[in-house]
């Protein structure tokens, strides 16, 4: 047919439009024959256009591949019985995970490859895998296709054949502490028509008496324990260090209901800890003795609560209150006492913090911070599965040092530096800087924004790209990248905008960016673009937009309302339909999702949204640059998402800049799941990146 005013000629946008249908709902339509053809067509104009490039994208990747140490030991956890870790060799995708019996490291032996696992899938993510209590058996979940739909598999150690016991369940799975001789319960979840977690089981599985057989290891059928029929609300199920209770979630996006089972009893009645209040989240954990409870009840910012761990005991004391200043994020208990996560509003920072608590377990004995050396930086508690350990093992990074793991000893206080991932190649960590300034908003308000650069280069304007996310009260955390040197090298400048909407300021930053609040975020990127030019970060001419998820909603919000702004984008997996998916409640994630955009079967929030949703804000005008990823098995964002997108902004371009859809046909919404393939994908996007920036010519 012929091309419709405004369409590139003899583009797949021109040649599958239907006059019938030109929002392209046709789309949807996933068996139809011409969803994968036209798919397939985008694509192959995608390769065609990229193809003067791919030279530069190949150079990228082998320069990020002599950057990075490719064969990687992760730390050792030392178990009751076993220490074990992973491997993964330098021309593997995937690890093997190893073991051996504590204090005997000649005996060291692999119990899970995961290569063979992986071995001639197209796709391969392991969901979760759990020791039992002797540590002699392993459960796991793995998804093959990508579309997050797992299947549980069991194994006697270290050299049993694996048994399939179910499929199509959720990604998780815990063991009960009830093993006998005979065998144990293992917990998991089970999805809904619209893949919500919306059940949980339980599965009585018979284990062999001789460890290196399980050919005549039989499984009961599931039980149910709790079913949840608000289709706003997830399940999900977790043990508390101490390894006396089975904790039990549900929640939606702002309101928690929590239950407790005895981890020895996994078929007693689940004991209600806190019941479904709206617009009150909690968390929950124990030691012998008491419950704490991390609620947000008494005030935004979250306080912390104790009680006795008998069921008929259901008064809680405060043991901390909230504050203005901070807010509560999470908690961690230990024989001794509780870490707790703690966010400065001020300084859109987190610091851990330490509480040694007395016998009855809410008399505070001593109340500090643990050192944190630079900031803005990433301070995390790592897996630490012994409750009475005494020394804790920390992972700090920030945009400018890569990844550091600590041994702090609570006794001393000494710090050993246990791993640090090292950098190879002409640019160290040592010759970056990173900074922090903060833009005004439209309303006044100070929203930060974290540039990190050549230290050489710093106070000249830069060739910049801008990444946003600011949804789900998620934090963008400083965080390192081995990957982002291949820019930061070529005088590339990278910037995060903290928006509203995110948790970088702690719970009432997430308020103020969400439902009837949502269009601060889009303000608030734009004010950063702004300060990084004010601010002679950057040139105004050359900043890229970058969003992922919900920050493709964040960038392809503001590349309608401003496109002027920006030289290029780059809209991984977006979330761009955002009024049509949350109008149809049948599509994965849609109720669940009511609570931070907003149910439009009432006016009010159709109207706000529409306002909004990228897909229906397209209007002719000049757009920049756009390079747009979608995945095929995608149950989060579907493909048809980015895919509309991109004929429709096609179809208003009034200027010459490419408009350019690739769809992963093998995938999912976290993309390639082997880590080469991740990287050979980030090395295309850099190089896109490095074009739009001016920074490179495209080639003849």
């Amino acid at each position: 047919m012929k091309a419709q005013p405004g369409m590139y000629e003899g583009s797949p946008v021109a040649r599958y439009y239907r006059a019938d249908d030109p929002e392209w709902h046709w789309l949807e339509s996933r068996d139809a024959p011409d969803v994968q053809a036209f798919l397939a067509d985008a694509n192959q104009q995608h390769a065609d256009w990229f193809r003067p490039l791919a030279p530069l994208a190949d150079a990228l990747y082998h320069s990020h591949l002599a950057r990075r140490e490719l064969a990687v030991k992760s730390l050792a956890t030392v178990l009751d019985h076993f220490t074990c870790w992973s491997e993964t060799r330098a021309d593997d995708d995937y690890p093997c995970w190893w073991r051996h019996p504590n204090g005997q490291p000649q005996r060291s032996e692999c119990f899970l490859d995961v290569r063979e696992r992986a071995a001639g899938q197209p796709f391969y993510d392991m969901g979760d895998m759990a020791l039992s209590p002797d540590e002699q058996w392993l459960a796991w979940t793995e998804d093959t296709q990508g579309d997050e739909r797992y299947t549980l598999w069991l194994k006697a150690l270290p050299n049993g054949t694996p048994r399939q016991l179910l499929e199509d369940i959720g990604p998780s799975v815990c063991w009960a502490e009830d093993q006998t001789p005979q065998g144990a319960t293992l917990l998991f979840t089970r999805f809904d028509d619209t893949q919500r977690p919306d059940s949980l089981w339980r599965l009585w599985v018979g284990l062999h008496s001789d460890a290196q057989v399980d050919t005549d290891t039989q499984a009961s059928a599931p039980t149910l324990i709790l079913r949840e029929d608000d289709p706003e609300f997830w399940l999900g199920v977790g043990k508390t260090r101490s390894r006396q209770w089975l904790i039990i979630e549900s929640g939606s996006k702002d309101t928690t209901e929590v239950h407790a089972l005895p981890a020895h009893q996994p078929a007693a009645s689940p004991v209600c800890l806190h019941g479904r209040t709206s617009g009150v989240e909690v968390s929950i954990d124990h030691r012998p003795g008491a419950f704490y409870r991390l609620h947000n009840q008494s005030g935004p910012h979250f306080a912390l609560d104790v009680r006795a761990d008998t069921p008929e005991d259901t008064g809680w004391q405060s043991l901390l209150p909230p504050r203005e200043d901070a807010t509560l994020e999470g908690v961690d208990a230990f024989a001794w006492g509780l870490i707790v996560a703690e966010r400065s509003h001020q300084e859109a920072q987190v610091r851990l913090r330490q509480l040694s608590l007395a016998e009855d377990g809410h008399t505070l004995i001593e109340d500090h911070y643990l050192a944190l050396p630079n900031t803005p930086a990433s301070q995390l508690l790592e897996d630490m599965p012994h409750f009475d350990a005494r020394t804790l093992h920390l992972r700090e990074e920030s945009f400018t040092h890569p990844p550091r793991w600590f041994a702090l000893n609570l006794d001393s206080g000494e710090r050993t530096l246990l791993k640090q991932v090292p950098v190879h190649g002409s640019l160290s960590p040592e010759q970056l800087v990173s900074r922090r300034i903060w833009a005004t908003s439209h309303d006044g308000e100070q929203v930060p924004v974290s540039v990190v650069m050549r230290a050489d280069l710093a106070g000249q304007p830069l060739p910049t790209l801008l990444y946003g996310y600011g949804a789900y009260g998620e934090a963008l955390d400083p965080w390192f990248s081995i990957a982002r040197l291949e820019l930061l090298e070529r005088g590339v400048a990278f910037a995060v905008a903290h928006v509203r909407g995110g948790g970088e300021r702690g719970e009432p930053w997430y308020l103020t960016g969400k439902m009837a609040n949502k269009e601060n975020s889009f303000h608030d990127f734009l004010a950063a673009r702004e300060v990084l030019v004010s601010e002679q970060v950057s040139q105004p001419e050359r900043i890229v937009a970058c969003g992922a998820s919900a920050g493709g909603l964040l960038v392809g919000t503001c590349l309608n309302r401003a496109p002027e702004a920006f030289c290029a984008a780059v809209l991984d997996v977006p979330f761009l339909d955002v009024l049509r998916t949350m109008q149809n409640p049948e599509l994965p994630l849609t109720t669940a999702e009511y609570s931070e955009w907003g149910n439009p079967e009432s006016n009010d929030v159709r109207e706000r949204i529409a306002g909004y949703s990228p897909v229906d804000n397209i209007r002719p005008q000049r757009y920049p640059a756009l390079w747009i990823e979608g995945s095929w098995f995608d149950t989060r964002v579907s493909y048809w998402e980015p895919a509309k997108f991109y004929a429709r902004v096609t179809q208003a371009q009034q200027g010459s800049a490419p408009i350019l859809l690739h769809t992963d046909m093998t995938s999912g919404h976290g993309g390639a799941s082997g880590r080469f393939k991740a990287w050979r994908d980030a090395a295309r996007q850099d190089a896109f990146i490095l074009w739009a920036l001016g920074l490179v010519t495209m080639p003849e």
